[in-house]
């Protein structure tokens, strides 16, 4: 029984290794050999399964007719020891060599990456550093203006509030009081801008440092303009009367700021004894000033009369021709507008005077013009601040 069971067993294998076995290399009426046994999976074979498998068969013929070859089965035997000694072989000589080790430019390479990615983080990181800082500028100068409407404080501190600057915000447009804020700021660092070029000066420093705060000075007045550019687009009749001005200073006006060749007059008084060809250059700069302003004040005056002579009436109701009213103001309005081309004018005159003064001047000399200015406005601030807190007798 226990023959039988065996037989049987190798059979079933026999059967299995025969249905694998799809397209043999050898007829189907030969006696498989051993590499069946390999297709299976067992790389190496024993002579104890061979015999196993070729006793079942002689049973089942009944004839003891073993036509395996010699040469395929030893054949069959070679080969799977011939493919573990390949693998062996392989696997040797990769253990043998190892990881490979990059190259110099390799490495140089992913170096170069490696520093172009982390200069990209750090300007990524200051950008949103930069928006965050705007962001928060924005939200302050919002906060300012709205606590300006609606309590009516003092626009700026500091030095606006110690001299004379307006205290109250009502009636403002919005770009007027944004004006007045950005304004306060940007006297207060001209403030700092003029008291670091004084200690310059008086720290004897050589040309080329000293340089330095004088173009500081001079882009400070760049600023203003800029400032002021955008206040006469939002409301040029504030800027064209003055009122982000005190009192005192608001006496000496010209189209809304300085008047360039006035200003040159108190520089000559400031500046040490001049080389003829110094004297020559301010001399034509102060006379094509007086020009240029005499030229702007006749325009504004003739726009002034033009503005007039289109608003008048010989009727004392606009409802009376409504149509013949809307067009004197849509051309009234249409006038309105060369306002602000007399203004940047002015100001492109007042800032061409300064760079043509840095120009004819010294390193020196120029720190001692710019000191001039700041302290002849800076007086007429005081004077009134002194003006408005003096004690009033009934």
């Amino acid at each position: 029984m226990g023959r039988i069971t065996y037989q049987l067993k190798n059979k079933e294998e026999f059967m299995y290794a025969e249905t694998l076995n799809i397209f043999p290399s050898e007829p189907m009426h030969v006696e498989p050999s051993t590499k069946f046994g390999m297709n299976l999976g067992a790389p190496t074979v024993k002579s104890a399964s061979k015999k196993s498998i070729e006793q079942p068969i002689d049973t089942s013929n009944g004839k003891n007719t073993s036509t395996v070859h010699p040469q395929n089965t030893a054949k069959s035997d070679k080969l799977p020891v011939k493919k573990e000694g390949s693998k062996k072989a392989t696997a040797s000589s990769s253990d043998h060599e190892g990881p490979k080790t990059p190259d110099a430019k390799t490495l140089r390479r992913l170096a170069q990456n490696r520093e172009a990615a982390r200069k990209s983080r750090l300007r990524k990181k200051a950008y949103v550093q930069q928006l965050e800082s705007c962001k928060m500028k924005l939200n302050q100068l919002e906060q300012e203006i709205q606590r300006a409407r609606t309590q009516g404080v003092l626009l700026g501190g500091g030095i606006l509030g110690e001299q004379g600057l307006p205290s109250s915000s009502e009636g403002l447009s919005s770009g007027a009081a944004v004006f007045d804020l950005e304004y306060a700021r940007w006297l207060e660092e001209h403030h700092r801008l003029a008291m670091e070029l004084r200690a310059a000066m008086q720290e004897r420093l050589q040309e080329n440092e000293l340089h330095i705060f004088v173009g500081s000075c001079l882009a400070h007045y760049n600023t203003l303009m800029n400032l002021k550019s955008l206040a006469i687009k939002a409301d040029v009749f504030h800027i064209l009367s003055g009122m982000w001005k005190t009192p005192a200073e608001r006496c000496f006006l010209w189209m809304g700021g300085f008047c360039p060749s006035e200003i040159i007059k108190v520089v000559l008084s400031h500046i040490d004894p001049l080389t003829e060809l110094q004297l020559l250059g301010i001399s034509k700069l102060q006379h094509s000033a007086q020009e240029t302003e005499e030229a702007l004040s006749q325009g504004l005056e003739a726009l002034y009369q033009s503005l007039a002579d289109t608003i008048v009436s010989n009727t004392f109701s606009f409802t009376s021709n409504m149509a013949n009213y809307m067009g004197q103001m849509a051309i009234a309005m249409n006038k309105l507008s060369t306002l602000e081309s007399f203004v940047r004018q002015a100001d492109n005159l007042r800032l061409e005077t300064l760079h043509r003064l840095y120009e004819i001047l010294t390193v020196r000399q120029s720190a001692k013009c710019l000191l001039a200015i700041s302290e002849y406005f800076h007086r007429l601030r005081a004077l009134s601040s002194l003006w408005l807190s003096r004690p009033r007798h009934e």
